[in-house]
């Protein structure tokens, strides 16, 4: 059985909400780098080009060379053309071209919706137990409350310190979600 990592060794806090929002952006990009380095060569790659031609540098790259192409084959004497009108040696390149940019487009969106489900999964994760630690602390404030006379007859204080049943809460929005759906839409 796996144990638990250990926490680091406490050092002074942040002084300033600076330093505490730093502290949270140097984790985040801590997770990140984490996530980078676990992506494979042939994620990388896809990456690299999925980055590229969905850049402005690739459409005028594109446009440079598709122009240049037509206009030499149009320029050409007939004999010297390697390919003439309507360009099937072009629209062959262009396609395989397509293909491949979809595949690596693919690639990378695999990649990037796998890391979002790991952070959402982080998510909520960290918001269960905020969620669980509130329920804790209602419970002690009012106990602390009840131990110091202090009037505690908020009912909303007493349906807020039951525990939250995340199974229950996804329940209640898949049964929104289908009445949602199944209302009449007003044409």
């Amino acid at each position: 059985m796996a144990t638990a990592p250990e926490d680091p060794p406490r050092t002074s806090g942040p002084n300033t909400v600076e330093e505490l929002t730093r502290r949270n952006v140097d984790r985040v990009l801590t997770l990140e780098a984490a996530d980078h380095q676990k992506a494979t060569t042939a994620d990388r790659v896809a990456d690299a080009i999925t980055g590229f031609s969905g850049s402005i540098k690739f459409v005028w790259i594109t446009v440079l060379i598709v122009g240049g192409w037509v206009a030499l084959n149009l320029t050409l004497p007939k004999a010297d053309r390697i390919d003439p009108f309507p360009f099937p040696l072009l629209t062959l390149v262009l396609s395989v071209e397509a293909i491949f940019l979809a595949i690596f487009i693919l690639m990378s969106q695999n990649r990037a919706a796998r890391i979002s489900e790991k952070r959402s999964q982080l998510d909520l994760q960290l918001t269960m137990l905020s969620e669980q630690e509130n329920t804790k602390m209602l419970l002690m404030l009012e106990q602390i409350g009840h131990a110091v006379g202090a009037e505690t007859g908020d009912a909303d204080v007493g349906v807020l310190a039951q525990a939250t049943q995340p199974e229950a809460l996804a329940e209640q929005i898949d049964r929104a979600a289908e009445a949602t759906q199944q209302r009449p839409t007003k044409e």
